[in-house]
């Protein structure tokens, strides 16, 4: 019987000196804040809904139909050395505006343990876009990693007339 104790009490301490703090969500989040062009933040008024293409070539929503975005958090591809997001937004008149966005960034396999799943850190290397709605788009913060309170982009719509 003491031994059977033994074990268990040996068995317990053995399994709670393996417990790591794993990442509960080990996905990271590229963050963008919209501003107007003297650099105040910005209220989008018009409905955005932002996708991407796959590789098997089929899209994926990442944001639909958001009204009144200030700030949007967007998931960003692990091992893709650029990752392709279309911006569509369309105003109370039905009108659609469509830009397309481009980010070129390197991709860093980050081990919390070998307990932990892997997860990906990324250095945002450059952005561009077209300018159907997107006025602008500047790099804030390079550094890609779990911390979501960063903004990574500044984005500038264009005035609407």
């Amino acid at each position: 019987m003491g031994k059977i104790i033994a074990a268990i009490i040996l068995a317990a301490i053995i399994s709670s000196c393996t417990s790591i703090d794993c990442p509960v969500q080990n996905t990271v989040y590229t963050v963008y804040k919209l501003y107007k062009a003297d650099g105040v933040a910005d209220t989008l008024s018009d409905t955005l809904t932002i996708y991407t293409y796959r590789k098997n070539g089929s899209d994926s929503i990442l944001l639909n139909k958001k009204t009144k975005a200030v700030v949007l958090e967007l998931p960003i591809s692990y091992q893709n050395h650029e990752d392709t997001l279309i911006f569509e937004l369309k105003d109370t008149f039905n009108v659609l505006r469509r830009d397309t966005v481009w980010i070129a960034k390197t991709n860093q396999p980050h081990f919390e343990s070998v307990d932990c799943n892997i997860s990906y850190f990324h250095e945002i290397t450059s952005v561009r876009w077209t300018n159907e709605a997107i006025d602008s788009i500047g790099i804030n913060k390079k550094d890609v990693n779990y911390d979501a309170s960063t903004e990574h982009f500044h984005i500038y719509f264009k005035a609407r007339n």
